[in-house]
């Protein structure tokens, strides 16, 4: 019997942009971090087991602010931990890096906590709704590998991600006929104005339009295992090419080693579409939208009144 799908949490940023842990800032009517709701939806969705990335360095404030939520929640949990230590053999530290190495080197944190089993992987900021958690697990649950990686990725459209407080980067995605991914190009500065949505590539001198219904990436992705032996097997070569020109900030993305099979032809990235609204605090400005937006839900009964758990 195939393993069931479980849910690997990346959780070891600490929020710069943010001005603190936001991993754990309450947004909910009863407290609740935004983490929590995915634990609520992961949950009723069908997922069992959550594996949090996280730092050492905020261990304790996390499983007691949302571990033994978790818990609560019924889930098995278990916690892997990114640090800059964790590299191949003949590799070290860059002297005075302290930027993580990124979210595949997260994932590759993670190896041993999630075993061989199918995953899906979300960031612990951002509220997905839902919708994405049911198509996410009912697709790893009845998608093994054929002769290809049966991969997938919940897509949202870009109008129901923009921070109306900023710029946010979002990686817009291009599907075939069969809704698989061609390709995803990361925009670093999108921004809603007056006539629509439009992004920058050169710091706001120049600026095009993108359209409100085009899908982008959230970081809501599902693999089989295959994805690690990918991430490990490119990791070397990321630090071979990278270190020597970025040794401070170069960042091995989950989306390059995505990017790398889909050009081999190694896999297929089934794109499945969320019409839920995404939530996230990006800027400390977007926290009043989100904790309006959570008690409204649960006024509308989508979310328990009282306490999620």
């Amino acid at each position: 019997m195939a393993k069931k799908p479980i849910l690997v949490i990346m959780a070891a940023g600490m929020g710069s942009r943010y001005g603190g842990l936001k991993q754990i800032d309450p947004v909910g009517p009863s407290g609740e971090a935004i983490l929590d709701y995915s634990l609520y939806d992961a949950r009723r969705a069908g997922f069992e087991t959550v594996v949090f990335i996280i730092k050492h360095e905020i261990e304790q404030p996390f499983k007691e602010a949302v571990g033994a939520r978790a818990l609560r929640a019924g889930l098995e949990v278990r916690y892997a931990y990114q640090q800059l230590e964790t590299l191949p053999a003949g590799f070290t530290v860059p002297e005075g890096r302290v930027k993580p190495w990124g979210t595949a080197h997260a994932i590759l944190s993670a190896e041993d906590a999630i075993g061989d089993a199918p995953f899906a992987v979300i960031n612990a900021d951002d509220y997905y709704g839902p919708q994405g958690f049911q198509l996410v697990y009912d697709y790893l649950s009845t998608h093994p590998d054929g002769d290809r990686y049966a991969w997938t990725m919940v897509g949202f459209l870009l109008g129901n991600t923009v921070s109306a407080n900023g710029s946010v980067s979002r990686g817009v995605c291009v599907t075939d006929e069969h809704h698989n991914l061609v390709s995803v190009t990361e925009r670093t500065c999108i921004e809603p104005y007056a006539d629509g949505i439009h992004y920058s590539e050169d710091g706001g001198q120049t600026w095009a339009d993108l359209p409100a219904d085009a899908v982008v990436s959230m970081n809501l992705w599902g693999f089989t295992p295959g994805y690690i032996a990918e991430a490990k097997a490119g990791f070397t070569a990321f630090l071979q090419q990278n270190l020597p020109v970025n040794p401070l900030k170069c960042e091995y993305y989950l989306p390059a080693v995505v990017t790398a099979a889909l050009e081999r032809g190694d896999a297929n990235v089934h794109v499945l579409t969320s019409p839920d609204k995404w939530y996230g605090i990006t800027y400390r400005e977007d926290k009043p939208e989100v904790v309006a937006a959570l008690r409204a839900m649960s006024a509308d009964g989508l979310y328990p009144a009282d306490h999620l758990f």
